[in-house]
């Protein structure tokens, strides 16, 4: 526990067999209380690695897509009694150690949600991230931050944090089960106000590390940039989307921290 708090790990997984074992050896389990392994129909042996390592593991009977595997992955965690939830993806692109950081941005400070950027820090490209990936990484968070008001460094990070109340405040269950999912949740929060938090993390790029191709990067893309203009179209009252539902007073004015 980190300040009284259970603390759950998350690893939703697929073909992770390689990177699994040292994702899960470096975690920070001084404060973590659970680990939970989703494994969206791996075509390698993640499922018996994760057994073996002793990790509590949900299995998908078909590929899911990444959105619906982490549906999975909060669902089990708010019933194993999460307080905060951290995603850690086991291709170990981010480094596990951070946990601690995250977590206490939310337990110990004012924050609903904590995310890990690799822009902080200027190191991205060091890392190794294609330069069209980080390209296209700062002109989309440009324009989102742009459309949405907002002041985040990076909103395509896979490396987050949640408190318990946002992800039982979130309707993520209704959202996308591909790529988009992460954008939508993001979108989702900054509607209802809730309060974000960035920590800078390196990033590592490896024949391991799960990445998406050029094209449907492309597809991401502007899907995040759909769900931009959809808040800002919803937050003024032009269009209804039912991404959001009806607009609510946010629970308290927008704050965010780099560290």
């Amino acid at each position: 526990m980190l300040n009284g708090q259970k603390i759950v790990v998350v690893l939703p997984a697929y073909n992770a067999e390689a990177t699994l074992e040292a994702t899960y050896r470096d975690l920070p389990f001084g404060i973590v209380d659970d680990v939970v392994l989703v494994d969206d129909a791996s075509r390698d042996r993640t499922v018996e690695t994760a057994r073996r390592l002793g990790i509590a593991t949900v299995v998908h009977d078909r590929n899911r897509g990444y959105g619906a595997n982490q549906k999975t992955c909060y669902r089990e965690a708010l019933a194993r009694g999460a307080d905060v939830v951290v995603m850690v993806h086991p291709d170990y692109q981010y480094d596990p150690r951070l946990v601690t950081a995250l977590c206490a941005m939310i337990v110990h400070g004012p924050y609903d949600y904590a995310l890990a950027s690799r822009i902080l820090g200027g190191r991205a490209l060091q890392g190794g991230m294609p330069p069209w990936k980080y390209v296209s990484n700062r002109v989309l968070t440009f324009v989102q931050n742009l459309l949405m008001g907002q002041k985040v460094s990076e909103y395509h990070t896979g490396y987050r944090a949640y408190s318990r109340r946002v992800l039982e405040a979130v309707p993520f269950h209704a959202n996308s089960d591909g790529f988009v999912f992460d954008n939508e949740m993001l979108a989702q929060l900054a509607m209802k106000g809730y309060r974000v938090g960035e920590i800078s993390c390196p990033t590592s790029y490896f024949p391991a590390a799960s990445s998406i191709d050029f094209a449907r990067s492309v597809g991401y893309g502007l899907g995040c940039l759909s769900i931009a203009l959809r808040y800002r179209l919803h937050r003024f009252g032009l269009v209804r989307s039912r991404l959001f539902g009806s607009v609510e007073s946010p629970v308290h004015e927008p704050a965010f921290a780099k560290t």
